[in-house]
């Protein structure tokens, strides 16, 4: 079995979130973790050099059973060309929700949104709630 390569970290999420570029990821940035914050309950944790998340779960893999690890229930990264979320279309009932979101793309895991404005927050704030409140396999906040 291979190590897992992105674990939590001792890193700084204001730290990460102040020095996100251009200057719109940065104040989305800040202004998703507050959101994720609010509906959460849970303080953010850097999980490797790039992704903020909340909580975690024990994963297994269904392709291959000897890979395994955990994961932030829910995450995102302020990259350069968008917003990555992670953990908003994992489950039935958040991907029912999913196309009342606004404006995103989809990726195997992952939703790209452009910018916070694009998107309906009252939407996201369910969606992450719904994430939020599941049972996760090995659950921890």
């Amino acid at each position: 079995m291979t190590e897992q390569k992105t674990k939590p970290t001792d890193a700084s999420v204001e730290d990460f979130l102040n020095a996100a570029t251009p200057e719109r990821r940065r104040i989305d940035g800040l202004r998703l973790a507050e959101i994720i914050r609010e509906v959460t309950g849970t303080e953010p944790v850097m999980w490797g050099p790039s992704i903020v998340g909340y909580g975690r779960f024990h994963y297994t893999s269904p392709v291959n059973p000897r890979t395994h690890g955990d994961w932030p229930i829910i995450g995102f990264s302020p990259r350069k060309s968008a917003l990555t979320l992670y953990g908003l279309k994992d489950l039935p009932s958040s991907k029912a929700l999913l196309p009342e979101l606004g404006k995103y793309t989809e990726g195997a895991g992952c939703v790209y949104v452009k910018t916070l404005d694009d998107i309906d927050l009252d939407v996201l704030r369910q969606l992450v709630q719904i994430v939020w409140d599941a049972d996760w396999p090995g659950r921890r906040n």
